[in-house]
């Protein structure tokens, strides 16, 4: 026995669920998220009729069945969701694990009013009730086994991960490679001040909290560069903590970011290590002068992967800049390096 949950001033209608699981071969538009059948989803809680008055809320009724099998098709659906891009991208959907960053993606969608609801599916550890502040957002909350929740979640240990979302993918994510236009990546910056560069950031740990950085110092954007890190992958969302919801993420080739900064007259700036040997230019150190001096400007800043650092391309077109640093150490984590780009660099007007 299935029940409703009303939710307050609900303003979401839904369609009918399709009667088979969703073939997973190749797709080239974004379709509509998959919807399981009862069968896969014992404990549902959804919104109730319109009908119902507003303020009046059923309580959930448990049947007693819980997925425990790690071959159940919703299981598997999970999985591919956090370990394949493609996959990602092609149902519109991302896997998010944990409570923390899923209440920070609601709260930021709830503050910017945004209407469209993103949680696809809920899914709980059995024995564990539903956190209150998801109970009037969700649209299906399913039940599964400690070794279910491992299986989706990919960790060994679920002491602090009771709860699971597959979410849609943010409308402020744009693959300018698939979208093969402009268009968007306007649209999501039509005037910005700060954008944040990736180049060729793999480190799933690095690039989240440099995304989280830039959404904490208030930067417009952020750029991918290719061979970054999948802002959809699951280390890199943990690492974010939200923010890859909360600002918008472009990801596109250095002709791209090229025609977009001229355009927006924006100052391409890279950091670099000074004592870096593969430096064919002289990098200025970041001062106070340095700081004002660019304070006004429309910014990119660039920053290079751990390993190899700034590519080609970065090293030709952008002006470089170091951080000083005592003795021989030749450079900072890019994510500590990043941090304090991003605070010095900040908004003008943010600054004071």
């Amino acid at each position: 026995m299935a029940t409703a949950v009303l939710a307050s001033h609900c303003r979401f209608f839904f369609s009918s669920r399709p009667s088979s699981f969703p073939r997973s071969n190749v797709v080239t538009t974004r379709r509509r998220p998959p919807v399981f059948p009862l069968a896969f989803s014992p404990v549902i809680s959804a919104y109730s009729s319109p009908k119902q008055r507003e303020g009046e809320r059923e309580n959930t009724v448990d049947n007693g069945k819980t997925i425990t099998s790690v071959s159940n098709p919703l299981v598997k659906h999970c999985v591919k969701l956090r370990l394949s891009s493609s996959y990602r991208r092609s149902n519109g959907s991302v896997l998010i694990v944990g409570l923390t960053p899923i209440l920070e993606i609601c709260k930021f969608q709830r503050e910017e009013n945004q209407s469209f609801y993103i949680i696809e599916q809920l899914l709980v550890l059995e024995g564990t009730s539903i956190p209150v502040e998801l109970y009037n957002i969700s649209v299906n909350v399913v039940h599964v086994s400690a070794n279910v929740l491992k299986k989706i979640s990919g960790m060994q240990s679920i002491d602090s991960t009771e709860v699971i979302a597959i979410m849609k993918m943010p409308r402020t994510f744009c693959d300018l490679e698939m979208n093969g236009s402009d268009t968007m990546f306007h649209s999501l910056l039509p005037s910005p001040s700060r954008l944040l560069v990736l180049d060729g950031i793999q480190d799933p740990g690095n690039f989240g909290t440099l995304i989280r950085s830039a959404r904490a110092f208030k930067w417009d954007g952020v750029f991918l560069l290719p061979d970054c890190c999948d802002p959809f992958n699951d280390k890199a969302l943990r690492a974010a903590r939200g923010a890859s919801f909360q600002l918008p993420v472009i990801s596109g080739n250095w002709s791209q970011l090229n025609t977009f900064a001229t355009k927006q007259k924006m100052k391409i700036l890279a950091g670099h290590p000074a004592n870096s040997g593969n430096n064919p230019k002289t990098s200025p150190v970041l001062t106070r002068e340095v700081i004002d001096r660019i304070a006004s400007e429309a910014l990119c800043l660039v920053l290079g992967s751990e390993g190899n650092g700034l590519s080609y391309e970065a090293l030709e077109k952008a002006e470089l800049i170091s951080i000083p640093m005592e003795g021989w150490y030749e450079s900072l984590n890019v994510s500590v390096a990043g941090g304090i780009f991003l605070f010095m660099f900040q908004p003008h007007n943010q600054r004071d």
